[in-house]
């Protein structure tokens, strides 16, 4: 069962590590140690803070370990939990599944304390971290796989009093386009588990690939203290998009099973749309080229409705069932507020 030495109750700042049992060939007493930092002062929102969800989505666990090395009490007014590299085994492997158990943690809860590696500390977060905190900070990219439009996003959650708290918390983050999501892969996530237990969460998907341009470290970093000033957890002035001379963000949602373009074959996938442009119905966003058979012509995937183009699949090579594209159509404020 994972433990740590962490007193989440002490103020003050402290860092240490989740300790999860683990046997492997060459240790059978060994512990994967997930370094974590708290730093609390006086009273406030607890705000838990997740990069690494999955391990080949570095834009997060960077932002997460500059904030977690430059935060002292005093620019804290609450409780701050950090967790850089949450999947650490993935991390080290640059994988987005765990390579210790197969696993992918955004799909591992609420999790089990006599299970494998990410199924107990998925179980810890559901037990333990989440039930302390009052906003949960979940923060992804496209990693190896997609390439997204930075934007900061959200599920459409029941309860009209929490999407109201998670759409102004969403929309602190600055991006240039927010995506309302759904889940099309299975059940099991860390921000639904959150969502249930009533918290206010935040989740983002901030470029993608191995290459990180700068400009999205800027976005990562900027914004993940915007929203915890924002919050009431940070001490410091909140930007917002017109403080910072910048036009209105694009509002986007993507809820339906067409919006998420998957390849009706396997082979080289051709990309003929720039991420961010607006599509219109039958508008060819890529071909998929057979590779055993380059005489036979491509595959045409087109947008099956109006929208813009949030993501695309980063490889080229592509199996039958991947996602290549996703098409999110904007939306306003009072459509999401309502529906």
């Amino acid at each position: 069962m994972l433990f740590t030495s962490v007193d989440f109750q002490k103020p003050g700042k402290q860092q240490g590590f989740l300790q999860v049992p683990y046997s492997h060939n060459l240790g059978g007493w060994a512990n994967v140690m997930i370094p974590v930092t708290t730093v609390a002062s006086g009273s406030g929102p607890t705000v838990l803070i997740l990069g690494g969800n999955h391990g080949d989505e570095y834009q997060g666990q960077i932002a997460a370990m500059k904030l977690a090395r430059e935060l002292t009490p005093d620019m804290v007014t609450g409780r701050i939990i950090l967790i850089p590299s949450l999947n650490l085994p993935a991390a080290r492997a640059a994988t987005r599944l765990s390579p210790l158990d197969g696993m992918n943690m955004n799909r591992a809860f609420p999790g089990n304390p006599e299970g494998s590696v990410t199924s107990q500390i998925a179980h810890y977060l559901t037990t333990v971290l989440f039930p302390l905190s009052d906003v949960v900070i979940d923060i992804h990219s496209g990693g190896r796989s997609m390439e997204f439009v930075p934007c900061s996003h959200m599920h459409l959650v029941p309860d009209r009093a929490q999407r109201e708290k998670m759409l102004a918390a969403m929309l602190a983050w600055n991006t240039d386009f927010h995506f309302l999501y759904a889940d099309i892969a299975g059940s099991g996530l860390l921000p639904v588990e959150a969502e249930n237990q009533g918290k206010l969460v935040v989740t983002t998907e901030l470029g993608g690939g191995e290459c990180i341009p700068a400009s999205v470290h800027r976005i990562a970093q900027s914004g993940l203290r915007n929203v915890l000033i924002h919050v009431g957890a940070l001490r410091g002035q909140l930007q917002t998009r017109e403080s910072l001379g910048k036009p209105p963000a694009i509002l986007t949602q993507a809820l339906n099973r067409e919006d998420y373009l998957l390849a009706p074959e396997s082979g080289i996938f051709e990309v003929c749309a720039e991420l961010g442009d607006l599509l219109q119905r039958g508008d060819i966003v890529g071909y998929i080229h057979h590779l055993e058979r380059p005489d036979r012509p491509p595959e045409i995937i087109v947008a099956e409705g109006q929208g813009y183009l949030i993501t695309i699949r980063a490889p080229c090579l592509t199996q039958q069932g991947d996602c290549v594209a996703v098409i999110a159509k904007q939306v306003s404020l009072d459509e999401v507020r309502n529906a």
